[in-house]
């Protein structure tokens, strides 16, 4: 079985988990009606709180994690995969949140969870001040996951600028990479398709990102775009500006016809250095 349909959920993340869950619900069930088997949404899709005491006080541990409960309970009823995005977790014994990812099976069970690695700790010009790190404790482990498609890897947002990871899960067997993202209108625009192509093409992957989209609260600009890109490099969809869903067939036999014309994987070289050239070459008596 190596065709399945995937959907990405396009929103506009509110502050309030309760209204989150309203809006993002009947998308789901949109993509289930639409056909979909595996369905992901955007990073924080349940809660975009850029106030940090607001978010500490709104986030909930897993167990008790208002938005997980609803999804893993849509997961069951609907009998899909549905790939939580990321959630805003909290930790016990930490004043910082997770910045997690949840994939959930077809009978609302978890699957595998992801916790961000790469912290969004930047200044890009848009007249807000980005650190992630003051929040979010990052992850330490990359993760994969095995469906009946094939094997998955799990990624967040600004990990997608870090290839080594990427490729680190393509080579222990990735076929399908996700991203879900909030990415910024400012870098959005200038690098959103530039790196979900790159990362597609330079693993022989499908790379698949669910977005935020429009203005939040604090006047947070994102970027949308939710995208499915196929390991040759093709945009199979695009979701532009606005809170929508798009799907598109994956057929991973495609992976295989990528990596088989372009082997790249398996091509690593040691090598040595770097070294500056003059000392290099001084070196060498040359």
């Amino acid at each position: 079985m190596s065709k399945f349909t995937v959907a990405c959920v396009q929103t506009n993340s509110k502050p309030d988990p309760v209204v989150n869950i309203a809006e993002v619900s009947p998308m789901i069930r949109e993509a289930k009606a639409r056909g979909a088997h595996f369905i992901t949404t955007p990073e924080i899709v349940g809660m975009f709180e850029p106030d940090k005491s607001a978010a500490r006080a709104k986030a909930k541990v897993e167990e008790e994690h208002e938005v997980l409960v609803a999804f893993r309970g849509l997961a069951a009823e609907l009998g899909v995969w549905l790939h939580s995005g990321s959630l805003s977790v909290k930790l016990p014994g930490d004043d910082r949140l997770a910045n997690r990812s949840f994939l959930i099976a077809p009978d609302g069970s978890i699957a595998a969870r992801y916790t961000k690695i790469h912290m969004f700790d930047v200044q890009v010009g848009d007249g807000q001040v980005y650190r992630e790190s003051a929040s979010y404790k990052p992850g330490e482990e990359g993760i994969l996951a095995k469906l009946p498609w094939g094997t998955f890897g799990l990624t967040i947002c600004y990990d997608i600028r870090f290839p080594y990871l990427y490729r680190a899960l393509a080579q222990a067997g990735a076929k399908i990479l996700f991203a879900p993202a909030a990415f910024t209108k400012v870098t959005g625009e200038a690098h959103w398709h530039v790196l979900q192509r790159a990362r597609a093409i330079e693993n022989g992957c499908f790379v698949i990102s669910a977005a935020q989209c429009g203005t939040h609260a604090g006047d947070r600009k994102t970027y949308g775009h939710s995208i499915i890109v196929a390991p040759w490099g093709e945009v199979l969809a695009d979701a532009g500006e606005e809170p929508c869903v798009i799907t598109a067939e994956i057929d991973l036999a495609k992976v295989e016809e990528a990596r088989g014309k372009v082997p790249s994987l398996t091509h690593d070289r040691e090598f040595t250095g770097p070294h500056l050239h003059d000392a290099a070459l001084r070196e060498a008596g040359r």
